[in-house]
């Protein structure tokens, strides 16, 4: 763009996360390929962070360019209300066939913070003529579930960038994050806690709200399949929804095409998002079982009260179906796990430098983990300089990998990450 819109950009376009006043350096992008994004200035860096864990075919994907010219050539968008489309039939209809166990039912929203809204509200209306004193969650320490303010509400009140909210939010359970690691041997005490509160405040709470395996965006944490185990039984014992969030999971990002599948579990609502079309289009959806469909289709409201306005949008749900099409046509699983076996190879070397406190690789996810808080401007700025796109945040240099990653470009990244650890940047 030119220099007055970029000083435009600069003085008035608000950036996620960033100020105004004192904003981040930001890096124009004027087109993509594979998994590269390629500068203003002619640079090209490889992409770790497939655009907010979305884009898991890379970019300029034929079958996905296809897909949308196809259907914009036919209805951009249609309201749902009162009319039904193919693409948005046809979506449901490969979710309701993908997904765990019994969920059979579709709602599509926006994006992933509103898919909560959903679940959330599926949740209390599934109960609003049961059990009225149901109406409070349940959720863990260092979860994350979006920016809206029901998915404030059950994301971690301390160590989240929503605390300045807590004074506004409902007020819901929470209880530590599960103590046993994904690869350490089950500790069954790692459960007391859930245990304790569902069995003490059961008849105030609706649902369990978590994210199955992988903690995203309140740490990167892999916890023991086995706490979702435990979670499903003490939640079916104590007439409790769970519901799943995996909006950043799905769709094979860790090893398993949900995340739920490592305990081998099915939740009663499940959220989906990001990598659903590509990266290509904003959508996202809640699945639920059959009982919670009729709690809410059979009680006093007879419907489920929410109708976003861009709900099933063509475009979007074309370029889904065109993007589960691609995932299962490949190897997906064998990608995924070359994936994780090349980021274990060149990132678990890391933890030998003295400022790293932790590394830790599942699927296609790749984390390292600092002792102190990282200067994302500068960190940022030596990614770019290196060739590489990662952007950390908290502690956290970690990448998302889209599923064409190459190895060398796994290499490079490694190297870039060992570069700003070498050089003291973090």
């Amino acid at each position: 763009m030119n220099s007055e819109l970029t000083q435009f950009d600069l003085e008035h376009v608000w950036h996620p996360y960033t100020s105004l006043t004192k904003p981040l350096p930001t890096y124009e992008v004027v087109s993509a390929h594979d998994n590269y994004l390629v500068l203003d200035d002619g640079r090209e860096l490889i992409d770790g962070m497939s655009s907010w864990w979305a884009c898991i075919h890379g970019y300029n994907v034929k079958e996905l360019n296809d897909a949308v010219t196809e259907q914009i050539g036919k209805v951009s968008h249609v309201m749902f209300g009162g009319i039904r489309h193919e693409s948005a039939a046809r979506l449901a209809k490969k979710l309701v066939e993908l997904a765990p166990g019994d969920l059979d039912y579709v709602f599509f929203a926006d994006s992933g913070s509103v898919a909560v809204e959903v679940a959330l509200k599926m949740a209390l209306q599934y109960f609003s003529d049961k059990v009225k004193t149901k109406t409070k969650f349940l959720a863990l320490g260092g979860g994350y579930h979006g920016d809206t303010f029901g998915a404030m509400s059950v994301t971690d009140p301390e160590g989240s960038m929503h605390s300045i909210y807590r004074d506004f939010l409902s007020k819901n359970y929470f209880i530590s994050r599960p103590s046993c690691r994904f690869d350490e041997p089950w500790n069954p005490d790692s459960a007391d806690e859930l245990f304790n509160v569902l069995s003490e405040h059961h008849e105030e709470i609706a649902a369990v709200v978590l994210e199955p395996v992988v903690q995203g965006a309140g740490g990167m944490y892999f916890y023991h399949p086995e706490f979702l185990r435990r979670v499903r039984a003490y939640c079916s014992y104590f007439n409790v929804l769970l519901i799943a969030d995996e909006i950043a999971t799905g769709f094979g990002r860790t090893g398993k095409l949900f995340a739920c599948s490592w305990a081998g579990i099915t939740p009663d609502i499940m959220t989906v998002g990001k990598a659903i079309t590509g990266g290509y289009m904003t959508l996202s959806a809640a699945l639920c079982n059959e009982k919670v469909m009729k709690g809410i289709c059979e009680g006093s409201a007879g419907v489920l009260m929410h109708g976003p306005t861009f709900m099933a949008n063509p475009l979007a749900t074309r370029v889904a179906c065109a993007s589960l099409d691609l995932l299962l046509s490949g190897n997906w699983r064998e990608t995924v796990n070359h994936l994780e076996i090349r980021l274990k190879e060149y990132f678990l070397p890391l933890a030998a430098y003295e400022n790293v406190e932790e590394v830790r690789v599942l699927g296609s996810i790749g984390v390292v983990q600092t002792r102190k808080p990282v200067n994302m401007a500068v960190l940022q700025k030596a990614f770019v300089e290196q060739g590489v796109w990662i952007r950390p945040f908290g502690r956290l240099i970690y990448v998302m990998l889209p599923y064409v990653t190459k190895d060398e470009h796994i290499r490079k990244l490694a190297e870039a990450v060992e570069y700003v650890l070498k050089n003291n940047l973090v």
